[in-house]
């Protein structure tokens, strides 16, 4: 190489690499979004109406309509519907129904799942259809025959005041347990397979039990899925409102979702005052699910992935 092409070399200017491309959002993404926002507002729609219902008299939205431009807003049907209705002791009563629901069917709903999806039994795939199969069962099918099998069947005198099974909470957690432990059952087998064996082969090796497998190594390894459904079923259990208003007859016993009975006139209802008890008895499960949003979003995908 002689001096000239030396200089040549170190003068000329090094060569760039090409410039990448800026990366352009996907075309089918803003569809996606614009898609998503659309049915959210439709979602959010029949909410957003009853909250503007009930902060607005009945008189102004009787004469111009509920999509007028309000002249007054003002929070006296959130007070006249709580005091009206009642709604302390019927949430008294919603809990009382709720929580021993979810524990019970989170418990039993473990059991069975631990069984089907760690223990190698026969028929355990057979078994996982059958109480699948029991949530695709409509509800107003055995409404009939439940009625009559409730009056039918007694009560110690410690669980219920009356009598017969009628009338008494126990009809209605029993009603929500059989009818939510299915899916219960389904999620949590499916998340217990995504556990490693060799946990289970260890505790064996170490002389664990079966109940030793479930209790103090299985059952911990699931908070998890079980923080997710018990969000989930307390959600389900506490909008139910065709149960209890067939098995519980004694107004003192009904739900919060039925305390709205009591807003309706013999002949007239005013439509905004029973918006704003609507929209009381939706306010808990709303904060729940903004306090506990991380686990419902996580069990909607308990499962889907195998370790």
């Amino acid at each position: 190489m002689t001096a000239e092409t030396r200089t040549d070399a170190l003068t000329r200017p090094a060569a760039t690499a090409p410039a990448r491309a800026p990366h352009k959002p996907r075309r089918g993404r803003f569809g996606v979004h614009l898609f998503l926002t659309a049915v959210s507002l439709a979602f959010l729609a029949p909410l957003l109406l009853a909250v503007y219902a009930s902060l607005r008299p009945y008189e102004e939205t009787a004469q111009h309509g509920y999509f007028s431009w309000p002249k007054r807003l003002s929070l006296d049907y959130y007070r006249e519907a709580y005091t009206e209705s009642g709604m302390g002791k019927y949430f008294i009563n919603t809990l009382l129904i709720a929580v021993p629901g979810v524990i019970i069917t989170l418990f039993l709903a473990a059991f069975v799942a631990f069984a089907v999806s760690r223990l190698r039994i026969r028929g355990g795939i057979v078994l996982l259809m059958f109480f699948t199969a029991g949530n695709l069962l409509p509800q107003q099918v055995i409404v009939t025959p439940l009625y009559v099998l409730f009056n039918r069947i007694p009560l110690p005198w410690w669980m219920s005041d009356s009598l017969k099974m009628y009338d008494s909470y126990w009809a209605v957690i029993i009603v929500n347990i059989a009818f939510q432990l299915g899916f219960c059952v389904f999620v949590l087998a499916n998340f217990m397979r995504t556990l490693p064996q060799e946990i289970l082969e260890s505790a064996i090796v170490d002389g664990a039990g079966v109940w030793t497998q479930f209790w103090r190594i299985t059952l911990p390894l699931c908070r998890p899925a079980l923080a997710a459904l018990g969000t989930l079923e307390f959600t389900w259990i506490y909008n139910d409102f065709l149960w209890a208003l067939i098995f519980i007859s004694n107004p003192d016993k009904l739900p919060i979702t039925s305390s709205l009975n009591n807003l309706r006139g013999q002949f007239f209802t005013d439509y905004n005052l029973l918006a704003a008890g609507s929209v009381l008895v939706a306010l808990p499960t709303i904060l729940v699910f903004l306090l506990l949003q991380r686990h419902f979003i996580a069990g909607l995908t308990l499962g889907s992935t195998k370790g």
